[in-house]
């Protein structure tokens, strides 16, 4: 959180300054204080407490999701701070909601890094940003192993190759090219690292 709020010393300020417009949940995480703050700054509050199926993510996806006029969401991308590092059960269940919403260009993100969901039902053409990302990256099959990856862009490419887990899975490489391609027959994870901004 504060990489995202400029350093600022001061919570109160922050939380002023970055006010919700809906805080969406089944609210058994957040301080009962807290609530009520952004609540007096008319924040709206939905309380989902009734379900205990899905996620707060899979919740707040949903709700953004409705937002999109005639429900047309192929322009849609949601960025997710804060989505990473922490508890690992909440870390994967962040990364089924990525499955779960294959259709909707989904980012999470964390102090060190990104992810988001390649499906295999396209190619991939990814635009990289050197001054804010890489060069450590990975691909991770999800869901089913993956019978064939092809990629350019990496030091060490894919080429018709096969990986699973308890195999080959191309974690710890490089990007090369600000244009990374990825084309496979199943659904990937992309992650790149990010880079850390020096401090002023």
């Amino acid at each position: 959180m504060p990489n995202l709020c400029d350093h600022e010393d001061d919570v109160s300020i922050i939380q002023e300054r970055y006010k919700p417009d809906v805080i969406k949940g089944d609210m058994d995480s957040i301080r009962p204080e807290v609530l009520n703050f952004y609540r007096n700054l008319g924040t709206s509050i939905v309380d989902n407490s009734d379900d205990q199926d899905t996620t707060d993510l899979h919740k707040c996806i949903t709700y953004v999701r409705d937002l999109v006029p005639g429900g047309d969401n192929s322009n849609l991308c949601i960025l997710v701070a804060g989505a990473l590092g922490g508890r690992f059960d909440h870390e994967m269940g962040n990364i089924n909601t990525l499955c779960r919403f294959s259709t909707t260009r989904i980012v999470l993100l964390s102090d060190d890094c990104l992810i988001q969901l390649l499906p295999g039902t396209h190619h991939h053409e990814i635009h990289i940003q050197p001054s804010v990302e890489g060069p450590h990256c990975g691909l991770i099959p999800i869901g089913t192993p993956s019978g064939s990856s092809t990629t350019t862009g990496l030091r060490w490419n894919l080429d018709n190759t096969e990986m699973k887990f308890g195999g080959l899975v191309s974690t710890s490489n490089i990007v090369t090219s600000e244009t990374v391609t990825v084309q496979s027959d199943s659904d990937l994870l992309w992650t790149i690292s990010l880079r850390k901004q020096q401090q002023t």
